[in-house]
């Protein structure tokens, strides 16, 4: 994967507690632009982290006062950006096998291309790589650990996550339809509603799909607004530009990164024209 390990993930903590931070996000109640945090080094974020959930809801409140859509999400694992060498913590270690290797490849590409302020920009890279890092492991893994089921868990769990992601994505378009549409805000509020319970039924479909498959089951049970949607998008917006940008080399990774590398020097229009956006 050519990813820079070095003394990454070589120690091991455990930080008794389920997420090493808890991450606040907001948006609008009638749009999914994402509020953003600003930072030394990592440049403006559109999440606020904290290491304590409560003080996380605390400040979630207090945006839901001020009218917006917020969200509290607990993080196994971040990246220092290779500024430390970031351990092994207890929140991610007794993953499945192929759950920890994707989430390996995902917090070292971090260290690869991380342009402060775009969040978008950095989460799909991640999330590309993650992906691609994954189909490679388990072309080989099978070998290495010498058990064929979980090759073929891994691959479901790829596939459902796609589907999960397209049927939010299907969703998500449908509200910013409705957003932009000069409807009064209490006809806008309704619908809103009425289209996230049809995204509530429609996966219990999909669920029934994959027989059974549970693993979003809590994401649809809590509840769902445009700052929790807005992370989807972030994570996985831009994968398929940066999946034409690989197949454009080939799969050749050390030129995929020069290339990520020169996009990410751009500036944030251009950066958005080369990806397609």
């Amino acid at each position: 994967m050519h990813l820079p390990v070095e003394k990454t993930f070589s120690t091991y903590v455990d930080l008794e507690k389920p997420f090493v931070v808890w991450n606040v996000f907001a948006s609008p109640e009638f749009s999914f632009d994402a509020r953003q945090w600003c930072y030394p080094i990592a440049g403006c974020v559109t999440y606020r982290g904290y290491f304590s959930e409560a003080n996380a809801r605390e400040y979630a409140s207090e945006l839901t006062e001020d009218g917006f859509d917020t969200h509290v999400g607990g993080v196994a694992a971040y990246s220092t950006l290779g500024w430390f060498s970031d351990p092994v913590l207890n929140t991610i270690v007794n993953r499945e096998q192929h759950s920890l290797a994707a989430l390996i490849f995902h917090e070292l590409a971090h260290q690869v291309v991380y342009v402060p302020g775009d969040t978008e920009f950095n989460e799909s890279f991640a999330t590309a790589v993650e992906i691609e890092g994954l189909k490679r492991w388990m072309e080989t893994g099978s070998e290495k650990s010498n058990s064929e089921a979980i090759i073929s868990q891994a691959k479901r769990e790829k596939s459902y996550r796609e589907e999960f992601v397209q049927l939010v994505q299907a969703y998500t378009s449908q509200l910013e339809d409705l957003y932009i549409s000069e409807i009064p805000d209490q006809d806008k509020r309704e619908q809103k509603q009425r289209v996230i319970e049809e995204m509530r039924a429609s996966y219990h479909v999909k669920k029934e799909e994959w027989g059974g498959y549970s693993a979003y089951d809590n994401w649809f049970a809590s509840e769902i607004n445009n700052a929790k949607l807005r992370t989807v998008s972030t994570y996985f917006n831009r994968v398929p530009a940066f999946d034409t940008l690989m197949q454009e080399v080939d799969y050749d990774l050390p030129l995929f990164y020069a290339r990520v590398k020169e996009i990410a020097r751009m500036d944030d229009t251009d950066r958005n024209r080369a990806l397609g956006y």
